[in-house]
């Protein structure tokens, strides 16, 4: 393939080093059967990936100059059902830690969650109105550590309570992390999700918002999961929920905090969708 004109979410050759391993092991493990080394190389695929995180194009619109749409669709699915994905983004998370001087595993941990609408190809079942915000689409609920990292993320209708979506959240901290024993939450969650979080050895404190507040004001310790879901909107493909599969709109987010991490850990930058062209 002939060397192409980088794009600006493009992995530098320092972020492809924190992540070649993971990907070089796999394609060790699947061969092909005759023995094809396969046509593109598999940092091209992961910029794929990143340039339709960044930009929210269909897949039908990756630029010619990028790996074919079925390839990308093909290793995007793989990567997202054998677990490759999220391998990735927990071994970055563990080296952002690290940079911290924190341990790989935290032990507190703010949940919340968030309303976007989804696009025409979300099946109805997959999908809702969520009945405080009025709003149909879907319900984003993740769990970060208290650098905003993401810890455990799931993807439901919107139509879904609060309650059942901490529930499955600290199910998932709890296999993802097992040193939690702190969890912030908002008003949103209620006595449900602080009595199964007590089963499990997390402590569930709900962070109140002051009565006295007026527009937006930042909350002790919950602050930082709303600062994760503004990250994640810098991401065009995250700021509607366009995947047919739940699992896929999962993926999308691990990808996204990927490439933030990654940048994070070799210090660099790219222009975000609200920066003027130069």
């Amino acid at each position: 393939m002939a060397e192409r004109k980088p794009y600006p979410s493009d992995l530098s050759d320092e972020a492809w080093e924190l992540i070649r391993p993971v990907l070089t092991a796999w394609k060790a493990r699947h061969p092909s059967a005759s023995g094809h080394q396969g046509r593109y190389a598999l940092r091209e695929i992961v910029n794929a990936i990143l340039y339709q995180a960044r930009t929210g194009c269909q897949w039908r619109y990756l630029p010619h100059d990028l790996p074919s749409t079925s390839a990308v669709c093909y290793y995007f699915g793989r990567w997202r059902d054998d677990g490759t994905t999220e391998t990735i983004h927990d071994l970055l998370r563990w080296q952002v830690r690290e940079h911290h001087h924190r341990r790989a595993d935290p032990s507190a941990v703010v949940l919340d969650s968030q309303t976007v609408r989804a696009s025409t190809n979300a099946p109805a079942d997959t999908t809702g109105l969520d009945p405080g915000k009025k709003s149909p689409g879907r319900k984003r609920g993740i769990a970060t550590d208290t650098l905003g990292l993401l810890i455990a993320v799931t993807v439901v209708a919107a139509s879904v309570h609060d309650n059942l979506i901490g529930i499955a959240l600290l199910d998932r901290v709890a296999t993802a992390a097992p040193l939690v024993r702190k969890a912030w939450v908002d008003a949103g969650f209620k006595t449900t999700v602080i009595e199964h979080g007590a089963g499990l050895g997390i402590d569930v404190e709900i962070v109140e918002r002051p009565a006295e507040a007026r527009g937006f004001t930042p909350l002790p310790k919950r602050w930082v999961v709303e600062q994760t879901f503004g990250i994640m909107m810098l991401h065009r493909r995250l700021a509607r929920d366009y995947e047919t599969k739940p699992a896929s709109a999962v993926a999308m987010i691990r990808w996204s905090m990927v490439e933030v991490m990654a940048r994070r850990l070799t210090r660099s930058a790219t222009p975000t969708w609200r920066d003027p062209p130069v």
